[in-house]
């Protein structure tokens, strides 16, 4: 069997949909999901242009959505997609990763891929069924909520119907919108919401088609049934699947590395714990072939909170009741705002209200720490672009609306609020991954877990490929350890396998590159060794970089907040810890090296010429000419 990767052009201009096959070198280089998506966003972003000429809302910004390459087959955990687009909300690469069942019901449906280029000429949603695309009015659709859209498209077209909506902040371009799938599934990051709002589609909605074809169906399902096991033997896996992540909210809160207040706390006295949470839960879900069921069915109508939303909704801005936390993750979902750049933005606004930078006559009322009506209503009036809302609606670009030194405040990196709600001034390559992720500051593209749990000499050493510093608030071989973090997450998302039984996530002791290489040729019939399956994840790293340098980026831009400088950490064990200048660059300096990148952080000549030959690859089949007028 050879692996063939279904990918659909779909021109909203001029209404033209080419429906083709990635050339067979590209998904040998990128596999699926987030590597694909970067070598077409790369493509289309320079074929229509020119990169830094194309805002986030032109109708010439592709927004790509592309599942795993084991995405929808019964592999562990192999439920996600990845959406791509320039991003409003940080104006770079854009890039977002979500779970739950549509991706596997688009790959039934036909798709691997969907290239969407153009603007609707009205609110308009996709509908994906055996093989063929159509674009259909959203008449009845525009204006709904997240759950009420989902449920009138299942009434459209079959209680099987599975799809990818937008809520009102998507229809309004609030630059931190979702796309979200279910009642909780985000793909949060960037402002994808924005971006396919600005194309005027509501919804993607796929239903009916086959299982998905595979290589060898006996050696997968032996696997699956293989590294089931092995994986609900871990404690993390065993723990995750009884009460979720807000463990993680806990752990960190106890160690005095949870971010309060804006960070300007590192502790909070509250309740939001995992066993407060449990007593809102009645069911643990899961997404399609999940053997971890990580996330909580709330009895307030909706699913989760987890543990960056715990944080960023609660601590974050001073809320500690436990309902009052769950309400404002459930409305920011129903309405298909990113909780994480939500709770980041609205902090931050609270604290210039508290040190007078702005005051009632731009916020319209009082902005105190743990008010939660006013949280409430603020959360309303950004997705529908009210009052002070309308403000905050352009995230960490509302900096123009505020004084100059407002932005000293501002806990992001690359203009993206900072993802989860933990203090990376203790553990050093923590902070040294949200600097230097591709898409801004954000946890889940190369968190160094494993630094927390002081493993010995030994099997640091053969986890990482040769002996490192086991002090995790040092700063020796951080560039090491981030850079192997990089690369088998990366891996882990071209494929569309979850994080949460990824090696080097939360335990050294799940599935790392020998097991993804007997799932990829089981599933696909795609040979890989672990080192030319890690090159993958190299490959898909200097891609985004070489996006990001299109940009204009730099060396510079992989930085801190300011606070994380100059501001000890006031309260704990933790006390005192705060980013030292030089050290950090002596860091970025170890990264680099481990990247192959020069000083200033430049992508080899050699890689650049691999890459923008997979353009010509991309130009070759012609989709180039799938370009609308601006």
């Amino acid at each position: 069997m050879t692996h063939t990767s279904t990918l659909a052009i779909i021109n909203l201009t001029s209404g033209e949909i080419n429906i083709t096959s990635a050339p067979a070198e590209l998904t040998r280089a990128y596999l699926g999901g987030r590597g694909m998506n970067m070598a077409y966003l790369r493509h289309y972003l320079r074929a229509h242009g020119g990169p830094r000429d194309i805002d986030a809302f032109d109708p010439r910004n592709p927004l790509i959505i592309g599942a795993g390459l084991l995405t929808g087959t019964i592999a562990p955990n192999a439920a996600r997609f990845n959406v791509s687009a320039r991003s409003p909300e940080s104006g770079i690469l854009g890039d977002s990763n979500c779970g739950g069942f549509f991706a596997a019901a688009m790959r039934k449906a036909g798709f691997e891929r969907l290239v969407i280029l153009g603007r609707a000429e009205k609110p308009s949603y996709l509908l994906l069924e055996d093989g063929k695309i159509s674009i259909l009015s959203a008449d009845g659709l525009w204006g709904r909520r997240i759950i009420e859209a989902q449920e009138q498209l299942k009434a459209r077209h079959g209680a099987g119907t599975v799809s990818a909506v937008i809520g009102p902040s998507g229809e309004n371009l609030v630059r931190m919108a979702a796309i979200m799938t279910g009642k909780k599934n985000a793909a949060g990051r960037g402002g994808m919401g924005a971006v396919m709002g600005s194309k005027n589609i509501k919804a993607i909605a796929a239903r009916g088609g086959e299982a998905i074809e595979v290589a060898q169906k006996d050696t997968l399902r032996a696997l699956r049934v293989k590294q089931q096991e092995e994986l609900k033997s871990s404690r993390i896996v065993q723990v995750l699947g009884k009460v979720g992540t807000p463990l993680l909210y806990e752990v960190s809160n106890r160690l005095g590395a949870i971010r309060t207040r804006n960070s300007q706390d590192n502790f909070f006295e509250d309740t939001l714990n995992a066993e407060e949470i449990e007593k809102f839960s009645d069911k643990m879900m899961a997404c399609t072939s999940c053997i971890v069921h990580c996330r909580h069915r709330n009895t307030l109508g909706g699913e989760g909170p987890e543990y960056s939303t715990i944080g960023l909704l609660g601590a974050n801005i001073g809320i500690a009741p436990t309902e009052q936390v769950i309400i404002l993750n459930n409305l920011v979902n129903d309405l298909g705002l990113d909780a994480s750049s939500t709770g980041t933005i609205i902090a931050w606004a609270m604290e210039l209200y508290q040190r007078g930078l702005i005051d009632d006559s731009m916020t319209g009322a009082p902005l105190r720490w743990g008010d939660y009506e006013t949280a409430h209503a603020l959360i309303e009036d950004i997705a529908y672009r009210r009052g002070f809302g309308n403000i905050l609606a352009e995230s960490s670009q509302a900096a123009r609306y505020f004084p100059p030194e407002a932005h000293d405040y501002l806990i992001a990196v690359k203009n993206l609020p900072q993802s989860d709600p933990h203090d990376v001034r203790y553990f050093k390559g923590f902070a040294l991954g949200i600097a230097v992720a591709s898409r801004g500051a954000d946890h889940l593209r190369n968190r160094p877990t494993l630094e927390v749990f002081k493993l010995p000499d030994e099997v640091r050493a053969k986890i990482y490929g040769r002996a490192n510093d086991p002090d995790p608030t040092g700063y020796k071989d951080k560039g090491l350890i981030i850079a192997w973090g990089d690369d088998i997450f990366a891996v882990g998302d071209c494929l569309g396998v979850c994080r949460f039984i990824t090696r080097g996530f939360n335990s050294p002791h799940l599935l790392g590159y020998e097991e993804f290489c007997d799932l990829v040729l089981a599933a696909t019939g795609l040979e890989y060794t672990p080192e030319t399956l890690r090159e993958v994840g190299r490959r898909t790293l200097d891609t985004e970089r070489l996006v990001n340098a299109d940009f204009g980026l730099t060396r510079a831009d992989d930085t801190l907040p300011k606070r994380y400088f100059d501001e000890p950490m006031p309260a704990r064990q933790t006390k005192g810890h705060h980013v030292d200048r030089a050290q950090f660059q002596n860091m970025l300096d170890e990264y680099y090296a481990e990247r192959g990148w020069d000083n200033e952080g430049r992508v080899s000549p050699e890689r650049v010429a691999e890459i923008d030959n997979f353009n010509t690859v991309i130009a070759s089949r012609s989709l180039a000419k799938q370009s609308p007028a601006p």
